[in-house]
C-alpha cells in the first residue's frame, strides 16, 4: 500500500460493504415480516451471514499467501455484487439464505484483505489511526445501509439493484491497486499450517479478540433484543427509532479520536478504561430503563467509548503479532466478532425471557466488565524481540 489514495481506496471499499450489510439486516426482516414468517425463523435466517464468516475463516489465509490481498479483495467484492443482483431473481427463504450465506463468505474476504493489508503496511505510530478509520468508514456505512430500506415503497427489488450497483462501483476501484504480497512465514501456507498459526496467534494475543467478541456481542444484542426489550417494558417504538442509533452515532464521533489516543498512551491503557466506562454506562442504562432521555445519554456515551472496541482490538492484535502471522491474526478477529455476534442475541433473548426487570442490561455490563478483567490481568508472552525473530 505504497500511498494515501490506496489507502482511502480500500476504506472506501469497506464504507461501501458496510452499507450492504447495514441494509441487508433490516430489509431482509421487514419483507419476511410483511410476508408472515416467525420471528424465530426471521432471526435464524440472519445467522447465514455469519455463518458464512465463521466457516470460511480456516480456508482464507492460504489463498492470500499465494495470490496476495488484489485477488482476495477482487474475488470478494464479485461475490458480494453478483449476490445482491441475484436477490430479486427468486424469492424463496432457502434461496435468499444460500445468497445471504455467500455474502457473508465475499465480505469476509473483502475485509480480511483490505484488514490484513492496512495492518501489514501501517507503521506503528499511526496504525491506531488507519485501523480507526477503516472502523469509522465500515461504521458510515452500516449507518446509512438502512436508509436503504425506504425504497421497498417504490419496488421490492429496488434495494437489492442500487446497492450491488453501488458495490460494483467500488469492486471497478480495486482494479486501480498494485497487488501486494503477506509477510513470508516459515509455516506453510495449507489449512494445517494455518490452524498451527491460529495456536501461536492465541498463545500470544488472545486478549486483543475479548474486545471484537465483546463488540459483536453488543451490537448484535442491541440491534437484536433492545427492541423487544424496549416494548416490553413499555417504551415506544418512536423512542426506540431514536434511542438505537445513538450509539452508532456515539461510535462514529469517537472512532478516530480514541484511535490516535490509542497510538499516543498505548492500547493497554486505552482498552481497560472504554471497557470499565463501557461497564458504568449500561449499569446506569439499567438504572434509568425507564426514561427514554436517560438511555439515549447512555447509549450515546457507551457507543463513544464502547463503540471502538473492534478496531482497538485489531490494533492491540497487530502490537502483539509478528507480521508474518497478521493474516492469521485478522482472521480470528473476525472469528472472534461472529461468534459475539451469534451468541449475543440468544444470550440476550434468554435475558429478556427470564430475568426480570433490566436484567438484559446487566447481562451486557457483566460482559464489559470480564472483558476489563482479562485485559488489565494480561501480560505479553512475547517479547519485541522475541517478535521481531518469530
Amino acid at each position: 500500500m505504497g500511498n494515501k489514495f490506496h489507502f482511502w481506496i480500500l476504506v472506501s471499499i469497506v464504507a461501501i460493504s458496510g452499507l450492504s450489510q447495514g441494509m441487508l439486516l433490516p430489509l431482509i426482516a421487514i419483507i419476511f415480516e410483511q410476508d408472515g414468517l416467525s420471528s424465530s425463523m426471521n432471526g435464524f435466517h440472519a445467522t447465514g451471514l455469519y455463518i458464512g464468516i465463521l466457516l470460511a475463516s480456516p480456508l482464507m489465509e492460504g489463498p492470500l499467501r499465494r495470490f496476495g490481498y488484489k485477488p482476495i479483495i477482487l474475488t470478494g467484492g464479485f461475490v458480494v455484487v453478483l449476490s445482491l443482483a441475484l436477490f430479486p431473481i427468486w424469492k424463496s427463504f432457502w434461496f435468499w439464505f444460500i445468497l445471504r450465506f455467500l455474502i457473508g463468505i465475499g465480505d469476509h474476504m473483502l475485509h480480511f484483505g483490505t484488514q490484513t493489508w492496512i495492518t501489514s503496511a501501517s507503521p506503528k505510530d499511526r496504525l491506531g489511526r488507519n485501523i480507526a478509520l477503516y472502523g469509522l468508514f465500515f461504521g458510515l456505512g452500516f449507518t446509512l445501509g438502512p436508509l436503504l430500506t425506504r425504497l421497498l415503497e417504490v419496488s421490492e427489488a429496488l434495494p437489492f439493484i442500487i446497492s450491488s450497483a453501488i458495490s460494483l462501483t467500488a469492486w471497478l476501484l480495486v482494479w486501480v491497486l498494485k497487488n501486494e504480497f503477506p509477510e513470508k512465514d516459515l509455516e506453510t501456507g495449507s489449512f494445517f499450517g494455518t490452524m498451527k498459526r491460529f495456536g501461536k496467534v492465541f498463545k500470544y494475543a488472545w486478549v486483543a479478540f475479548l474486545p471484537p467478541f465483546g463488540y459483536g456481542f453488543l451490537e448484535a444484542s442491541l440491534n437484536g433484543n433492545f427492541p423487544v426489550y424496549a416494548l416490553r417494558n413499555g417504551i415506544e417504538i418512536g423512542a426506540v427509532a431514536i434511542i438505537l442509533p445513538a450509539f452508532a452515532a456515539g461510535s462514529i464521533v469517537f472512532q478516530l479520536p480514541l484511535g490516535i489516543l490509542s497510538d499516543r498512551f498505548g492500547r493497554k491503557r486505552v482498552l481497560p478504561a472504554v471497557m470499565l466506562a463501557g461497564f458504568i454506562c449500561f449499569t446506569a442504562a439499567a438504572m434509568l430503563q425507564d426514561s427514554v432521555i436517560g438511555l439515549l445519554i447512555c447509549f450515546f456515551v457507551a457507543g463513544m467509548l464502547v463503540g471502538s472496541t473492534y478496531s482497538l482490538g485489531i490494533s492491540f492484535m497487530a502490537d502483539l503479532l509478528p507480521r508474518p502471522l497478521l493474516p492469521a491474526g485478522n482472521l480470528m478477529v473476525s472469528i472472534f466478532f461472529s461468534l459475539g455476534s451469534i451468541s449475543g442475541p440468544l444470550i440476550g433473548g434468554l435475558a429478556i425471557q427470564h430475568l426480570k426487570g433490566a436484567g438484559f442490561f446487566y447481562v451486557i455490563s457483566t460482559m464489559l466488565l470480564l472483558i476489563f478483567f482479562a485485559l488489565i490481568s494480561f501480560r505479553p508472552a512475547l517479547t519485541a524481540k522475541e517478535s521481531s525473530t518469530a
